[in-house]
């Protein structure tokens, strides 16, 4: 079984902080890239972050590029996404999701996902 269970979700003020954790099986977290996707309503789910299996290699949307950094605890098997100056834009529903590869390419999609977690940004 594969798991992937996210936390740390809620309502901050615009430019307030907030740091995400999905905690996955070792088997998984220990081979496979990861990232995080968000779906707003209204919105097309857009990738977020993501980060390779050995957590050398990162990448980021536009969108969040300077405010949000991704990481990885091999030891703990726990993906965090560190959230900071956040905006209204952001409220979003964030998922973690597990990529078949080591590294994640243009084109992949997720193996596995989580099943979300609310992330509110008022102004």
């Amino acid at each position: 079984q594969v798991q992937l269970v996210e936390s740390g979700g809620g309502l901050v003020q615009a430019g307030g902080s907030l740091r995400l954790s999905c905690a996955a099986s070792g088997k998984i977290f220990s081979r496979n890239a990861m990232g995080w996707y968000r779906r707003a309503p209204g919105k097309e789910r857009e990738l977020v972050a993501t980060i390779s299996s050995s957590g050398g290699r990162t990448s980021y949307a536009d969108s969040v590029k300077g405010r949000f950094t991704i990481s990885r605890v091999i030891t703990t098997y726990t993906l965090y996404l560190q959230m900071d100056s956040l905006k209204p834009e952001d409220t979003a529903v964030y998922y973690c999701a597990a990529f078949r590869g080591s590294v994640v390419f243009s084109n992949d999609e997720p193996e596995y996902w989580g099943q979300g977690t609310q992330v509110t940004v008022s102004s």
